[in-house]
């Protein structure tokens, strides 16, 4: 949830997630446009999908019991090494390296003063001689704050990285009619494609056609006889 989205957005919605599917048996046995109806108003709902995939594979491959394997863990949908990493040590308290945006900015600030284009790389050494290993969880907890603090008195700081990217207007973008589509399903159950046009207003027939396409290969939603629905 936090991939891309303020932690103010997700506090609440991680509340309400949590409640109404409390364990991975629950979210595995969710209907898709239950997960997303949930999910509505963090976007991204690629994330949502793939939560529920892995509950899925939880149940299914490891008898509802979370792998404390990397490895493993990034074999599921959308969990690269950072994540797989964060997750051993925030659920199990075992030492791992990961670098996300806060911690980057803490180590940019202390080792790296005056330096431009810093990739991850460089960062990772000085991470593994620094991390505490008896108790990693607190100690990654305790850095990412910090890396919140430093953020309103130097804002600029993670500008300084190589993998700074600024993210691209929400508005009138693809992620934006994407939302929109889903929203209009979940609470529509099945439409038809003139019926999401006019609904949509300010968008051409062949934009609609192509999101709708990639939705429907993403497997978000079906179309049966010109109804078009989210996948049960």
């Amino acid at each position: 949830m936090l991939q891309q989205t303020q932690t103010g957005r997700v506090s609440e919605k991680f509340l309400a997630f949590i409640d109404k599917f409390p364990d991975f048996h629950a979210l595995s046995k969710a209907s898709l446009e239950e997960v997303l109806k949930t999910w509505q108003g963090l976007g991204y709902n690629r994330r949502a999908v793939a939560l529920k995939k892995i509950a899925e594979n939880v149940i299914t491959d490891y008898n509802g019991v979370l792998p404390d394997s990397i490895e493993t863990l990034k074999s599921f949908p959308q969990i690269g090494h950072n994540t797989a990493s964060s997750i051993v040590t925030f659920a199990f308290n075992r030492p791992t390296v990961f670098i996300e945006t806060n911690i980057r900015r803490v180590y940019i600030y202390f080792f790296f003063p005056g330096k431009i284009s810093i990739v991850d790389k460089t960062i990772v050494p000085i991470l593994e001689k620094t991390m505490d290993s008896e108790n990693p969880r607190n100690w990654y907890y305790a850095l990412m704050d910090y890396g919140v603090m430093l953020k309103k008195t130097f804002p600029d700081l993670n500008k300084r990285s190589a993998h700074y990217r600024k993210q691209a207007p929400f508005k009138g973008s693809n992620r934006e009619i994407r939302g929109k589509i889903l929203k209009i399903l979940i609470n529509n159950k099945n439409m038809k494609k003139s019926d999401l046009l006019k609904e949509l207003k300010d968008i051409s027939p062949e934009k609609l056609t192509q999101i709708l396409n990639r939705l429907e290969k993403e497997s978000f939603i079906k179309n049966e006889r010109g109804n078009i629905q989210i996948v049960k």
